[in-house]
């Protein structure tokens, strides 16, 4: 048996894997086109870095790009030229640069730093730069210059068209910070307008009431003819009217017959008041003065009277409960003077109201040709013996008030007053009348009375049924033994009471 050499060895796992044949010549094909593939994309101006021949390592420093003292390496492919306002000249894509003020514009980072470079290739060889991109090339002249400088030799406008341009800026701006502060500016013109009327209308209601007070209750007027005691003192110096509010004032007036006293109260428009007076220009209203008598108890008879204008007195009819359940619309009798045809009487009887409504009144107030001169303040009046309050037997008038300088239009008016006190202190009904007044007052304590057992009655189940309700509660807390000792209790009573009652009676 022939031995082996060792090269034997060697040589015979590599065979294993080397191509023997066609696989051979196909794998060499292969390769080479994979070499041609390669080359072609290298030649590629698009997907090559363009390297240039004859240069050495020594002369890259003299074609670096910026400030030679910066340690910064532009990039082999330099940007895109920047777009500015001029226009590049043509030039060729091979030759020098026209001046040496050509710049390659940095990356935008560095701009803000550094001033763009003004270097250039000093040593141009056509023939050594193969393949460079138009990019490389130095742009024109015209961009070394500065924007500053070709703006400025563009137009060189004078100071004083200068002038004219920033006036409107300013404006404008002046105007845009107003803007901005309208709101405020809105809220102190209106606290301050607020103001102002406050004191304004505060003093015109003043002046309204001490022009009132000055020509009906001051010496030898109405009221100091008719009352003993005028204003809130006991003393002469003390003040006729009594101010409760910003429009509210008060007059009190005592000492007459037939009556305790006597309230004026003045309802004047809220003119202190900013948003009530914008409200008041709207839906117009009037200033207004009631006056309440409070009549002696013996000094009124049964009378239940109202006048007021229609609309008004319908409505006093359906609200007020003494003319709802005692009075009703009368109608103007036959062959009289009566009130105006504006005017409605709202009374117990007829013969209530031809009795209150004398040919005096016609003649002074509530007449045809009266009402349209001196009726024009006239609101309502209310007699009642029935009057719901503190007092039952009361006198009502309400009249409007006119301004300050026109006070006098409302004498006739206020000569009611003391008028009507001294007629309905005389004032007795026929039997006739007072038969119906009776009844009718009989009919309605009873009603009154019925109202008040059904307000007890409610008032007694609502107290039960509470009681109930807590009783329940306390059941339902209440534990398994305890309620079957309750309910044991409540059977024995249950039984206890229905056991006949036997009574012991003693023999003799």
């Amino acid at each position: 048996m022939a031995k082996r050499s060792p090269s034997s060895f060697l040589i015979s796992p590599l065979s294993l894997f080397l191509p023997r044949g066609d696989a051979f010549l196909y794998l060499f094909a292969l390769l080479s086109l994979f070499s041609l593939l390669l080359h072609h994309l290298s030649a590629s101006p698009t997907s090559a870095h363009p390297h240039f021949e004859g240069f050495d390592a020594e002369e890259d420093e003299d074609f670096a790009f910026g400030d030679p003292k910066t340690d910064d390496v532009p990039p082999l492919r330099t940007p895109p030229p920047p777009i500015s306002l001029s226009t590049p000249t043509s030039e060729s894509h091979h030759g020098p640069p026209e001046s040496e003020k050509s710049q390659i514009q940095s990356p935008p980072s560095d701009q803000s730093t550094k001033p763009p470079s003004t270097s250039a290739f000093e040593y141009w060889d056509e023939d050594e730069f193969e393949g460079i991109p138009q990019n490389v090339i130095s742009t024109p002249e015209i961009e070394g210059v500065p924007e500053s400088d070709s703006a400025g030799s563009e137009s060189d406008p004078s100071p004083s068209s200068e002038n004219l341009d920033k006036d409107p800026k300013s404006d404008v701006k002046f105007l845009k910070r107003l803007g901005s502060y309208s709101v405020e500016i809105a809220c102190v013109s209106f606290l301050i307008v607020f103001t102002i009327n406050y004191f304004t209308g505060k003093r015109e209601n003043e002046n309204l009431a001490l022009a009132w007070a000055s020509k009906f209750a001051t010496k030898d007027s109405i009221f100091d003819k008719n009352f003993s005691l005028l204003g809130v003192g006991d003393t002469d110096d003390s003040p006729l009217l009594l101010q409760e509010g910003k429009n509210v004032f008060k007059f009190y007036a005592s000492g007459r017959r037939f009556c305790s006293g006597l309230l004026a109260t003045m309802e004047l428009k809220s003119r202190h008041d900013l948003i009530s007076r914008l409200y008041n220009m709207v839906v117009p209203c009037k200033d207004e003065i009631t006056f309440e008598v409070y009549m002696n108890d013996d000094a009124m008879d049964q009378v239940v009277f109202a006048l007021a204008r229609k609309k008004l007195a319908k409505t006093m009819q359906k609200e007020l409960r003494d003319l709802q359940r005692l009075a009703g619309l009368v109608n103007p009798p036959n062959g009289r003077k009566w009130v105006a045809d504006e005017l409605q009487i709202v009374a117990e009887s007829k013969e209530v109201a031809g009795d209150l409504i004398t040919d005096a009144v016609l003649e002074q107030v509530f007449g045809d040709k009266a009402f349209d001169k001196f009726g024009k303040g006239f609101i309502s009046m209310h007699f009642s013996d029935q009057y719901l309050g503190s007092n039952k037997k009361m006198l009502v008038f309400k009249f409007a008030l006119p301004d300050a300088n026109h006070m006098a239009d409302m004498t006739r008016l206020v000569a009611l007053v003391p008028y009507y006190i001294d007629l309905i202190g005389r004032y007795k009904l026929s039997s006739h009348a007072r038969s119906k007044t009776d009844a009718a007052r009989t009919k309605i304590a009873q009603e009154i009375y019925r109202e008040l057992q059904n307000a007890r009655q409610e008032a007694l189940q609502k107290k039960k049924a509470e009681q109930r309700k807590k009783l329940e509660e306390a059941e339902a807390k209440l534990s398994a033994e305890a309620l079957r000792k309750k309910e044991a209790k409540d059977r024995a009573r249950q039984m206890k009471k229905a056991m006949p009652k036997m009574k012991m009676t003693r023999a003799h």
